[in-house]
């Protein structure tokens, strides 16, 4: 096959940067892991020389191109980087809102904090990177279990790089109260590449409810590289959100993997805000049987913003149930990308998929590529998906403004109604609120209060709408 010199150019500024990733692992090995951790990291990093940096040429990439914002010129640490960590960048400004709170700065625990402690329940919380020297019994049964290392080059290279993050161990038969949230803040003056792990055990018959806050406080270019591992034990219940506000220089490929034991169950929350260009891998695997499973995501995008959503759950399990919803609104020169593919095993028997992708397109310019997709190998299921691009309903628009609402008013409602649907999924109802006042102020362009505006964004009270927007 012949590759035009763009392409050809293109890998080979992937590979030069490749090999600097490979030099860096073999000048910088970590001599406190284990012999087992050890032999993961040798691995991955081996299997990253093989595969390299994905490229157009993949089917999973084919509409995101990562080439661009991988050639800056990246500053890699391989230790806490001074900075200031004053405890008001880690506030939460969420009324009412009582978490348990774990900070990361620039990618690493935030000074300040417990390394790694136990609390009175026996959860276990902190640094990733301690808890692999303080429990490597724990750590080292779980950590890139789950996570492939086979095929995504991402996943191989955080595996290989990986020193900190957040350890979360919830043991069994026990209900966390107090949801955990985690804010990983990038706030540094040079352009910064980012290596986080994350690995979240959670026992039998537990409960838990975390979420995830992505912020940047600069406008310098960043990119973080993420991996997250869920391990639910049977009959265990976990609420997860993720919710992502970085400034437009900064790229993030979030990689989380979810595996479910018997009869549990799972609730994931992906709201996209901000970003430069934003991956989403969701990899959900039903590895027990009776599993419930429910994936939403919104994303609100513009300019020259890219947002990738890649959902891939595993139906390994017969009576299992999973369900998917996203929704996304586009302006500008702003580009989204779906794909979500459902597999159902020869032996997932009575297995119940549901998967759906609606966009609004606010221009011209704006695109969309979505592809809902269903591998089904059981004869005995019930699976559906579908997925919809178009612009705001003419006729609803029309009967806004006929009632007196101006134009960009009615424009504005008619997409926070859309918006709603997987907004108002938020369980929580300060988190609820919260979010919901953010994509009001999102849908304005800004995250900035407008008292001009009809949604109310700074006040109590609630916009009523008494039309039909089913067909919006």
């Amino acid at each position: 096959m012949l590759l035009t010199m763009e392409t050809q150019i293109q890998m080979d500024g992937l590979k030069e940067k490749m090999l600097k990733f490979y030099a860096l692992y073999r000048k910088n090995i970590n001599a406190n892991d284990t012999p087992e951790i050890k032999e993961i990291r040798d691995k991955a990093i081996e299997n990253f020389a093989h595969i390299g940096f994905p490229t157009q040429k993949l089917e999973e990439w084919r509409n995101t191109n990562v080439t661009e914002v991988l050639s800056l010129d990246y500053n890699y640490y391989f230790a806490p980087v001074k900075s200031d960590s004053s405890h008001d960048v880690f506030q939460c400004n969420i009324p009412y809102f009582r978490t348990q709170l774990i900070a990361l700065l620039n990618g690493w625990y935030a000074p300040g904090q417990k390394r790694i402690y136990t609390n009175e329940d026996g959860v276990i919380m902190g640094s990733f990177g301690e808890a692999l020297k303080q429990f490597p019994e724990i750590s080292g049964k779980y950590f890139s279990k789950y996570a492939s290392i086979e095929k995504n080059g991402f996943v191989a290279l955080n595996t290989a790089f990986a020193a900190d993050g957040i350890y979360i161990f919830v043991p069994d038969n026990t209900e966390v109260r107090i949801p955990i949230q985690m804010i990983n803040v990038i706030r540094h003056d040079r352009e910064i590449f980012m290596q986080t792990r994350n690995l979240f055990v959670v026992g039998k018959n537990s409960k838990v409810i975390i979420v995830q806050c992505e912020d940047s406080y600069n406008n310098e270019a960043g990119f973080a590289n993420s991996v997250t591992e869920f391990i639910i034990g049977e009959n265990a219940s976990v609420e997860h959100y993720k919710m992502q506000n970085l400034n437009n220089r900064t790229s993030l490929i979030n990689s989380s993997f979810f595996t479910l034991q018997a009869n549990s169950r799972l609730i994931t929350h992906s709201i996209t805000l901000n970003g430069g260009l934003i991956r989403n891998d969701i990899n959900v695997l039903l590895e027990g049987q009776g599993c419930e499973v429910e994936v939403n995501g919104l994303y609100l995008v513009d300019k020259n913003q890219h947002i990738d959503n890649q959902i891939y759950i595993d139906h390994a399990s017969p009576n299992c149930t999973s369900r998917e919803t996203f929704k996304g609104i586009l302006d500008d020169y702003a580009r989204a990308v779906f794909n979500g593919h459902v597999m159902v095993r020869k032996d997932a028997q009575h297995t119940n998929a549901y998967q759906s992708n609606r966009n609004i397109l606010l221009t011209d310019k704006s695109s969309v590529n979505t592809k809902p997709f269903l591998e089904i190998y059981a004869d005995d299921v019930k699976c559906s998906h579908g997925a919809t691009i178009g612009q705001l309903d003419a006729d609803a628009l029309f009967y806004l403004r006929s009632r007196g609402i101006g134009e960009d008013n009615a424009r504005l409602l008619l997409m926070y109604a859309f918006a709603a649907e997987v907004v108002n999924r938020i369980s929580i109802e300060p988190l609820r609120v919260r979010i919901d006042d953010m994509v009001k102020k999102r849908l304005r362009g800004e995250l900035s209060v407008c008292d001009q505006c009809v949604l109310h964004c700074s006040t109590q009270e609630k916009p009523v709408f008494d039309i039909d927007i089913s067909k919006i």
